[in-house]
């Protein structure tokens, strides 16, 4: 025979149900739901923005200017060592030992990098706001004058046809 449950019990279980899920006691086989962000589940027809492939990319900071050139030293000195972890962590460790000083010529390319890529980006932007200028010029001529401006070419085409023939 099944046990059944007394009306109480019952009861007790749709007030739990009620309750926030932080308030809740849980059961001995009940897992805890962790009311989180974690658990949130985002919306699928969210799609972020698609990248320009012509933007230009944003320069390399001091520290990944200096990692360059270490890398190559790195790799000269262990050539059995592949994995890119062990590169990353010995060029932290070195960059985290210099002085100021040690590290004024690749804060120096780093700017250097960083003026140029402002440039292309005063560049970028002002091409940016000429397409949008175009494309703003296109749409205010109605789709139905394009239409209508086609239709008489096409007609002056057939007269240009009927004449020569």
């Amino acid at each position: 025979m099944k046990a059944t449950r007394s009306r109480a019990a019952a009861r007790k279980d749709n007030k739990e149900a009620l309750k926030p899920v932080e308030d809740r006691i849980v059961g001995k086989r009940k897992a805890a739901v962790r009311a989180d962000k974690s658990n949130k589940k985002r919306p699928k027809n969210v799609t972020s923005a698609k990248k320009d492939p012509n933007k230009p990319k944003r320069p390399p900071t001091a520290f990944f200017v200096f990692l360059e050139e270490f890398r190559i030293t790195y790799k000269q000195e262990h050539p059995k060592v592949k994995a890119v972890s062990a590169v990353g962590k010995a060029g932290g460790e070195k960059w985290k030992s210099m002085s100021n000083a040690e590290k004024a010529p690749y804060e120096a390319k780093a700017a250097k990098r960083k003026s140029d890529y402002e440039k292309l980006m005063a560049a970028y932007n002002k091409k940016q706001e000429n397409t949008d200028d175009e494309e703003e010029a296109e749409s205010e001529t109605s789709k139905s004058q394009v239409n209508d401006k086609d239709d008489e070419e096409s007609e002056e085409e057939e007269e240009e046809d009927e004449d020569n023939d």
